[in-house]
């Protein structure tokens, strides 16, 4: 059993979306809605599904290729926003679809330059309504260690609570053993916390473990407690919390 709050959503739930959403290609705007849905494809976060009456139609270049998914027929559509052409990347839902996604559009997330809710910009995916994430400072004590190795060491750290995954915790820079930690040119995005500044890969002896830490040096506003600070992927360290080993938990970034 996990000690943390599992993400509750049905695959092809639906909610509407209270909020203006926007996507841009360049300085083109492809869609722009106060209509949109939530559909949980998966458990863990949902997609916006757009009515099409919402989207730019010089935009929508039909492919004439359609395809039988479980949430019913769906036409393949490219995006054009001027001289830029990106194929296969909408799907726009037919009349056999499942109530309430005829005539929309699934778009593919990467396809579109830039998404907004209402004028903040989002990233990687749609925010989860049903998520939860808080910076909370803490007392406890957290050891991290890998193959015996103290690799950082608090009674100051910074615990991130996030609906669906384990609790994250975040150390100050001071209290890390820089010398085994090797920075990478890896730079991931979360659309609770923001754009990371670094990784780093953990060196022990000659082995060396790939992006197992990481920092946001500029959180977005919630999160800024974690400013600066880094964090380690518990998946793969061991992580001590007063002095009790964690068990390693398992969740989809390592598979």
């Amino acid at each position: 059993m996990v000690d943390y709050p599992k993400m509750i959503a049905a695959i092809n739930h639906m909610e509407p979306v209270p909020r203006r959403i926007r996507a841009t290609i360049g300085a083109h705007t492809i869609l722009d809605t106060t209509r949109a849905l939530y559909v949980w494809e998966w458990p863990n976060y949902p997609q916006y599904y757009i009515p099409r009456a919402d989207v730019d139609p010089a935009a929508l270049i039909d492919e004439q290729h359609t395809q039988r998914l479980s949430r019913g027929t769906v036409r393949r559509h490219g995006i054009r926003a001027g001289d830029v052409f990106r194929a296969a990347a909408a799907r726009v839902y037919t009349e056999d679809a499942i109530p309430g996604l005829s005539e929309m559009v699934r778009f593919d997330w990467d396809s579109l330059d830039a998404w907004y809710e209402e004028e903040e910009q989002v990233f990687v995916h749609p925010r989860n309504p049903y998520t939860r994430v808080d910076a909370i400072r803490s007392a406890r004590s957290v050891r991290i260690e890998l193959d015996g190795v103290v690799l950082a060491e608090s009674l100051s750290p910074v615990m991130v609570f996030e609906t669906g995954l384990p609790t994250r915790y975040y150390l100050n820079r001071s209290e890390v053993d820089l010398d085994h930690l090797v920075p990478t040119r890896t730079r991931t995005a979360c659309p609770y916390k923001g754009n990371t500044s670094g990784y780093w890969s953990i060196r022990i002896g000659e082995t060396v473990h790939p992006d197992l830490a990481w920092a946001y040096d500029f959180p977005t506003g919630q999160l800024q407690p974690i400013a600066g600070m880094i964090a380690f992927y518990n998946e793969r360290v061991d992580v001590h919390l007063d002095g009790v080993l964690l068990e390693r938990p398992k969740t989809h970034f390592f598979k």
